[in-house]
Protein backbone atom coordinates (compact mmCIF):
# COMPACT_ATOMS: atom_id res chain seq x y z
CA UNK A 1 0.00 0.00 0.00
CA UNK A 2 -0.02 2.61 -4.25
CA UNK A 3 -2.48 2.33 -3.99
CA UNK A 4 -0.56 3.69 -5.65
CA UNK A 5 2.43 1.20 -2.42
CA UNK A 6 0.52 5.26 -6.91
CA UNK A 7 -0.73 5.49 -11.69
CA UNK A 8 -1.10 4.96 -15.44
CA UNK A 9 -3.39 6.09 -18.14
CA UNK A 10 -4.52 7.06 -21.54
CA UNK A 11 -7.49 6.76 -23.82
CA UNK A 12 -8.89 6.51 -27.18
CA UNK A 13 -12.63 6.58 -27.02
CA UNK A 14 -14.94 9.32 -25.81
CA UNK A 15 -17.89 7.93 -23.83
CA UNK A 16 -21.32 8.90 -25.05
CA UNK A 17 -22.78 8.51 -21.59
CA UNK A 18 -21.45 10.04 -18.36
CA UNK A 19 -19.67 7.63 -16.02
CA UNK A 20 -22.52 7.66 -13.52
CA UNK A 21 -25.03 6.41 -16.07
CA UNK A 22 -23.52 2.98 -16.72
CA UNK A 23 -26.12 0.32 -16.11
CA UNK A 24 -23.50 -1.92 -14.56
CA UNK A 25 -21.61 0.52 -12.35
CA UNK A 26 -20.48 -2.34 -10.18
CA UNK A 27 -18.85 -4.01 -13.18
CA UNK A 28 -17.11 -0.78 -14.19
CA UNK A 29 -15.83 -0.14 -10.67
CA UNK A 30 -14.52 -3.71 -10.58
CA UNK A 31 -12.56 -3.12 -13.78
CA UNK A 32 -11.07 0.12 -12.49
CA UNK A 33 -10.29 -1.44 -9.09
CA UNK A 34 -8.58 -4.34 -10.81
CA UNK A 35 -6.49 -1.94 -12.85
CA UNK A 36 -5.42 -0.16 -9.70
CA UNK A 37 -4.56 -3.37 -7.89
CA UNK A 38 -2.73 -4.83 -10.84
CA UNK A 39 -0.46 -1.81 -10.83
CA UNK A 40 0.24 -1.81 -7.20
CA UNK A 41 -0.59 -1.28 -3.59
CA UNK A 42 3.03 -0.58 -3.17
CA UNK A 43 6.00 1.51 -2.30
CA UNK A 44 6.22 4.60 -0.22
CA UNK A 45 3.12 6.55 -1.07
CA UNK A 46 1.07 3.45 -1.39
CA UNK A 47 3.17 1.92 1.09
CA UNK A 48 0.61 4.09 1.42
CA UNK A 49 -2.10 3.00 -0.95
CA UNK A 50 -3.47 1.76 -4.18
CA UNK A 51 -2.56 4.09 -6.85
CA UNK A 52 -2.50 3.58 -10.50
CA UNK A 53 1.21 3.71 -11.26
CA UNK A 54 2.24 5.10 -14.53
CA UNK A 55 4.58 3.80 -17.10
CA UNK A 56 7.98 5.37 -16.62
CA UNK A 57 9.44 4.58 -20.01
CA UNK A 58 11.35 1.51 -21.12
CA UNK A 59 14.74 2.53 -19.74
CA UNK A 60 13.36 3.49 -16.34
CA UNK A 61 11.28 0.31 -16.15
CA UNK A 62 14.28 -1.82 -17.09
CA UNK A 63 16.41 -0.13 -14.46
CA UNK A 64 13.78 -0.58 -11.80
CA UNK A 65 13.37 -4.25 -12.69
CA UNK A 66 17.12 -4.78 -12.43
CA UNK A 67 17.17 -3.08 -9.01
CA UNK A 68 14.29 -5.25 -7.85
CA UNK A 69 15.99 -8.47 -8.94
CA UNK A 70 19.15 -7.40 -7.17
CA UNK A 71 17.22 -6.63 -3.97
CA UNK A 72 15.43 -10.00 -4.05
CA UNK A 73 18.76 -11.82 -4.43
CA UNK A 74 20.58 -9.75 -1.80
CA UNK A 75 17.88 -9.69 0.87
CA UNK A 76 16.94 -13.29 0.14
CA UNK A 77 20.48 -14.40 0.89
CA UNK A 78 20.50 -12.41 4.12
CA UNK A 79 17.11 -13.82 5.13
CA UNK A 80 18.09 -17.42 4.47
CA UNK A 81 21.22 -16.93 6.54
CA UNK A 82 19.12 -15.83 9.51
CA UNK A 83 15.36 -16.27 8.95
CA UNK A 84 14.60 -15.11 12.50
CA UNK A 85 16.10 -11.66 11.94
CA UNK A 86 13.23 -9.17 11.80
CA UNK A 87 14.92 -6.61 9.54
CA UNK A 88 16.06 -9.27 7.09
CA UNK A 89 12.51 -10.62 6.83
CA UNK A 90 11.06 -7.13 6.42
CA UNK A 91 13.44 -6.13 3.64
CA UNK A 92 13.09 -9.46 1.86
CA UNK A 93 9.30 -9.18 2.03
CA UNK A 94 9.45 -5.66 0.55
CA UNK A 95 11.70 -6.87 -2.25
CA UNK A 96 9.36 -9.77 -3.02
CA UNK A 97 6.40 -7.41 -3.11
CA UNK A 98 8.23 -5.06 -5.47
CA UNK A 99 9.03 -7.98 -7.77
CA UNK A 100 5.39 -9.09 -7.90
CA UNK A 101 5.97 -12.24 -5.82
CA UNK A 102 3.00 -11.48 -3.62
CA UNK A 103 2.23 -14.90 -2.15
CA UNK A 104 5.88 -15.38 -1.24
CA UNK A 105 5.97 -11.97 0.44
CA UNK A 106 2.91 -12.90 2.50
CA UNK A 107 4.50 -16.20 3.56
CA UNK A 108 7.80 -14.60 4.61
CA UNK A 109 6.19 -11.76 6.54
CA UNK A 110 3.55 -13.96 8.15
CA UNK A 111 6.24 -16.16 9.66
CA UNK A 112 8.20 -13.11 10.77
CA UNK A 113 5.19 -11.68 12.63
CA UNK A 114 4.74 -15.00 14.42
CA UNK A 115 8.35 -14.81 15.63
CA UNK A 116 8.13 -11.07 16.40
CA UNK A 117 4.45 -10.39 17.24
CA UNK A 118 5.17 -6.97 18.79
CA UNK A 119 7.16 -5.63 15.85
CA UNK A 120 4.91 -3.00 14.31
CA UNK A 121 7.07 -2.53 11.21
CA UNK A 122 6.65 -6.22 10.42
CA UNK A 123 2.91 -6.00 11.05
CA UNK A 124 2.73 -3.06 8.63
CA UNK A 125 4.72 -4.92 6.00
CA UNK A 126 2.60 -8.03 6.44
CA UNK A 127 -0.61 -6.02 6.15
CA UNK A 128 0.57 -4.38 2.94
CA UNK A 129 1.61 -7.74 1.51
CA UNK A 130 -1.83 -9.14 2.29
CA UNK A 131 -3.44 -6.15 0.57
CA UNK A 132 -1.21 -6.66 -2.47
CA UNK A 133 -2.39 -10.26 -2.56
CA UNK A 134 -6.07 -9.32 -2.40
CA UNK A 135 -6.61 -10.48 1.20
CA UNK A 136 -8.32 -7.25 2.17
CA UNK A 137 -10.26 -8.25 5.28
CA UNK A 138 -7.19 -9.85 6.83
CA UNK A 139 -5.01 -6.95 5.69
CA UNK A 140 -7.24 -4.45 7.45
CA UNK A 141 -7.10 -6.47 10.67
CA UNK A 142 -3.31 -6.79 10.56
CA UNK A 143 -2.77 -3.12 9.71
CA UNK A 144 -4.78 -2.22 12.79
CA UNK A 145 -2.05 -3.85 14.86
CA UNK A 146 0.71 -1.95 13.09
CA UNK A 147 0.17 1.27 15.04
CA UNK A 148 -1.74 2.43 18.08
CA UNK A 149 -4.35 5.15 18.75
CA UNK A 150 -1.88 7.04 20.92
CA UNK A 151 0.81 6.89 18.21
CA UNK A 152 -0.95 6.74 14.83
CA UNK A 153 1.01 6.51 11.59
CA UNK A 154 -0.48 8.52 8.71
CA UNK A 155 1.03 6.15 6.14
CA UNK A 156 -0.71 3.15 7.67
CA UNK A 157 -3.95 5.10 8.04
CA UNK A 158 -3.77 5.81 4.32
CA UNK A 159 -3.20 2.14 3.53
CA UNK A 160 -6.14 1.21 5.74
CA UNK A 161 -8.28 3.65 3.81
CA UNK A 162 -7.13 2.12 0.55
CA UNK A 163 -8.02 -1.36 1.77
CA UNK A 164 -11.48 -0.21 2.83
CA UNK A 165 -11.96 1.32 -0.62
CA UNK A 166 -11.23 -2.07 -2.17
CA UNK A 167 -13.90 -3.55 0.09
CA UNK A 168 -16.38 -0.94 -1.16
CA UNK A 169 -16.52 0.79 2.24
CA UNK A 170 -15.89 4.26 0.85
CA UNK A 171 -17.26 6.39 3.68
CA UNK A 172 -15.20 4.49 6.25
CA UNK A 173 -12.15 4.78 4.04
CA UNK A 174 -12.48 8.55 3.94
CA UNK A 175 -12.49 8.71 7.72
CA UNK A 176 -9.06 7.10 7.66
CA UNK A 177 -7.83 9.52 5.02
CA UNK A 178 -9.17 12.40 7.11
CA UNK A 179 -7.24 11.10 10.13
CA UNK A 180 -4.10 10.76 8.02
CA UNK A 181 -4.48 14.32 6.74
CA UNK A 182 -4.76 15.66 10.30
CA UNK A 183 -1.29 14.26 10.95
CA UNK A 184 0.15 15.11 7.52
CA UNK A 185 -1.91 18.05 6.18
CA UNK A 186 -2.20 18.17 2.40
CA UNK A 187 0.08 15.13 1.97
CA UNK A 188 -0.08 14.45 -1.77
CA UNK A 189 -0.11 10.64 -1.49
CA UNK A 190 -3.08 10.69 0.90
CA UNK A 191 -4.96 13.18 -1.24
CA UNK A 192 -4.28 10.99 -4.26
CA UNK A 193 -5.74 7.97 -2.50
CA UNK A 194 -8.72 10.04 -1.41
CA UNK A 195 -9.23 11.13 -4.99
CA UNK A 196 -9.19 7.52 -6.14
CA UNK A 197 -11.74 6.73 -3.43
CA UNK A 198 -14.11 9.28 -4.95
CA UNK A 199 -13.41 7.83 -8.38
CA UNK A 200 -14.31 4.32 -7.25
CA UNK A 201 -17.58 5.58 -5.78
CA UNK A 202 -18.27 7.34 -9.10
CA UNK A 203 -18.03 10.90 -7.78
CA UNK A 204 -15.72 12.07 -10.56
CA UNK A 205 -16.00 15.85 -9.99
CA UNK A 206 -14.98 15.39 -6.35
CA UNK A 207 -12.21 13.01 -7.42
CA UNK A 208 -10.88 15.62 -9.84
CA UNK A 209 -11.04 18.40 -7.25
CA UNK A 210 -9.11 16.30 -4.73
CA UNK A 211 -6.51 15.12 -7.21
CA UNK A 212 -5.91 18.70 -8.38
CA UNK A 213 -5.14 19.58 -4.76
CA UNK A 214 -2.67 16.71 -4.64
CA UNK A 215 -1.18 17.69 -7.99
CA UNK A 216 -0.55 21.20 -6.70
CA UNK A 217 1.56 20.00 -3.78
CA UNK A 218 5.32 20.28 -3.98
CA UNK A 219 6.93 16.90 -4.34
CA UNK A 220 3.82 15.18 -5.68
CA UNK A 221 4.83 11.99 -7.48
CA UNK A 222 4.14 11.31 -11.17
CA UNK A 223 1.40 8.97 -9.98
CA UNK A 224 -0.66 11.93 -8.81
CA UNK A 225 -0.46 13.54 -12.25
CA UNK A 226 -1.49 10.24 -13.85
CA UNK A 227 -4.38 9.68 -11.46
CA UNK A 228 -5.64 13.18 -12.26
CA UNK A 229 -5.35 12.48 -15.99
CA UNK A 230 -7.30 9.25 -15.58
CA UNK A 231 -10.17 10.96 -13.78
CA UNK A 232 -10.27 13.84 -16.25
CA UNK A 233 -10.38 11.37 -19.13
CA UNK A 234 -13.14 9.33 -17.51
CA UNK A 235 -15.27 12.46 -17.69
CA UNK A 236 -14.84 12.54 -21.45
CA UNK A 237 -12.09 15.19 -21.59
CA UNK A 238 -9.43 12.96 -23.10
CA UNK A 239 -7.49 15.70 -24.87
CA UNK A 240 -7.11 17.57 -21.60
CA UNK A 241 -6.11 14.34 -19.85
CA UNK A 242 -3.40 13.65 -22.41
CA UNK A 243 -2.06 17.18 -21.98
CA UNK A 244 -1.87 16.67 -18.22
CA UNK A 245 -0.02 13.38 -18.45
CA UNK A 246 2.44 14.62 -21.08
CA UNK A 247 3.33 17.91 -19.38
CA UNK A 248 7.07 18.28 -18.72
CA UNK A 249 7.72 14.65 -19.65
CA UNK A 250 10.35 13.35 -22.07
CA UNK A 251 8.80 12.34 -25.38
CA UNK A 252 9.26 8.60 -24.84
CA UNK A 253 7.82 8.63 -21.34
CA UNK A 254 4.91 10.82 -22.35
CA UNK A 255 4.02 8.46 -25.20
CA UNK A 256 4.21 5.43 -22.89
CA UNK A 257 1.96 7.11 -20.34
CA UNK A 258 -0.59 8.10 -22.96
CA UNK A 259 -0.59 4.55 -24.30
CA UNK A 260 -1.29 3.20 -20.85
CA UNK A 261 -4.14 5.64 -20.27
CA UNK A 262 -5.67 4.52 -23.53
CA UNK A 263 -5.50 0.91 -22.41
CA UNK A 264 -7.32 1.79 -19.18
CA UNK A 265 -9.98 3.73 -21.04
CA UNK A 266 -10.31 0.81 -23.42
CA UNK A 267 -10.93 -1.46 -20.45
CA UNK A 268 -13.60 0.96 -19.27
CA UNK A 269 -15.12 0.81 -22.73
CA UNK A 270 -15.11 -2.99 -22.53
CA UNK A 271 -16.83 -2.86 -19.16
CA UNK A 272 -19.51 -0.65 -20.65
CA UNK A 273 -19.98 -3.09 -23.53
CA UNK A 274 -20.43 -5.93 -21.06
CA UNK A 275 -22.95 -3.87 -19.12
CA UNK A 276 -24.91 -3.16 -22.28
CA UNK A 277 -24.84 -6.84 -23.31
CA UNK A 278 -26.84 -8.99 -20.85
CA UNK A 279 -25.30 -12.17 -22.19
CA UNK A 280 -21.79 -10.83 -21.72
CA UNK A 281 -22.61 -9.60 -18.24
CA UNK A 282 -23.98 -12.97 -17.19
CA UNK A 283 -21.02 -14.89 -18.58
Amino acid sequence: MHLWSVADHRFQYMPRQPFQSYRSARRLVFVLSSAILALGLCSCQTDGAPDITGSLGEKAEAGRAADTRRDVASYGERFRANPREAEAALQYGKALRASGQRAQAVAVLEQATIVHPENKALQAGYGRALADNGNFEQAFEVLGRAHSPDNPDWRILSVQGAVLDQLGRYEEARQYYASALKIAPDEASVLSNLGLSYMLSKDLPKAEETLRRAYGRAGASPRVRQNLALVVGLQGRQAEAEAIVKADQPTGEAAANVAFLKRLWSRKDGARADADNPKATAR
